[in-house]
């Protein structure tokens, strides 16, 4: 049964007339009267009578409107399911991540994601400024960020994980034997500081002991940082993540007093969360919970 057929013949109807009902419905009225004539002799008995004030229900069709109202209204959700399971299908999450969290998490992450919710898309952008995750979710150009903690009212910030942090010193760094790397021992010294503003989190931990290493601010990626002190051209201090992997050619130990920085997800406050952001987030949050287990236990 056309159900096109049947909408023109419920508004034609309702209205009263063909010729109202062609102004609806984008038809010349005598092709909607023949369209009419066409659905009649489909079913088999007469829907509607004609008169000089115009059309009504014949008595079979008062009995069948009932019906095809219902059919309509089924067909009409049937649509909006197919609509709504066709847009979800293409949902696109946009996520912004450092380097070392795209490099070292994201790979992980988005394959467990993509085994929950095969039909929605990771748009992944990975940034080499602190501050841009927070500038792109603040204007609406990203869902969801992956950073270190910042001052930013806009943002439902979730911890994830806190960081290590690592001093990073040339091989023949003079350690005699310490396990860890007095902080107040950067003073003065030249300190290759990562670029992108990530010098926040280091002058965080820095500043409040009144520790003022002589920066040098290098505008390269974290590996060529860690390249550069292995050549002595300085020493630096960065997070787990950031030095993961390269540490062959330097020396790396954790600072003392111990410092970390605070990695975490973020939402804007003022956008409600798709279905599927929440589940990144649980996604996300399962990941990280192993992650801590593991580099407990390693």
């Amino acid at each position: 049964m056309d159900s096109k057929k049947l909408e023109i013949f419920m508004t034609a109807a309702d209205l009263g007339s063909f010729s109202k009902a062609s102004e609806v419905v984008g038809y010349t009225q005598s092709g909607l009267t023949h369209m009419m004539d066409a659905l009649e002799k489909e079913i088999g008995f007469p829907l509607l009578q004609r008169n000089h004030s115009g059309i009504q229900l014949s008595p079979q069709g008062e009995k069948l409107m009932p019906a095809i109202r219902e059919f309509l209204q089924a067909n009409a959700n049937l649509k909006n399911r197919i609509r709504d399971i066709t847009e979800e299908h293409h949902e696109v999450i946009r996520v912004a991540a450092y380097a070392s969290i795209t490099m070292h998490w994201m790979p992980e992450i988005l394959y467990r994601f993509r085994r929950i919710c095969p039909g929605v898309d990771i748009d992944l952008r990975m940034v080499d400024h602190a501050g841009e995750p927070f500038e792109l979710l603040k204007n609406g150009q990203t869902d969801v960020i992956f950073a270190s903690r910042h001052v930013a009212s806009f943002c439902d910030w979730t911890p994830l994980y806190y960081e290590q942090m690592y001093a990073i010193l040339p091989k023949d760094y003079p350690i005699n034997g310490r396990k860890c790397f007095p902080l107040r021992e950067f003073d003065g010294k030249v300190f290759l500081m990562p670029y992108g503003k990530f010098d926040q989190d280091v002058n965080a931990i820095l500043e409040p002991l009144g520790i003022f290493p002589r920066s040098t601010l290098c505008r390269v990626d974290d590996e060529t940082v860690i390249r550069m002190v292995s050549r002595g051209l300085g020493v630096s201090m960065m997070s787990e993540l950031m030095i993961r992997g390269n540490t062959d050619d330097v020396l790396c130990i954790p600072v003392m007093p111990a410092a970390q920085r605070e990695l975490g997800i973020g939402v804007h406050k003022k956008k409600p969360l798709t279905e599927h952001v929440r589940m990144l987030r649980e996604c996300v949050m399962g990941f990280t919970k192993e992650y801590k287990k593991d580099r407990c236990s390693s």
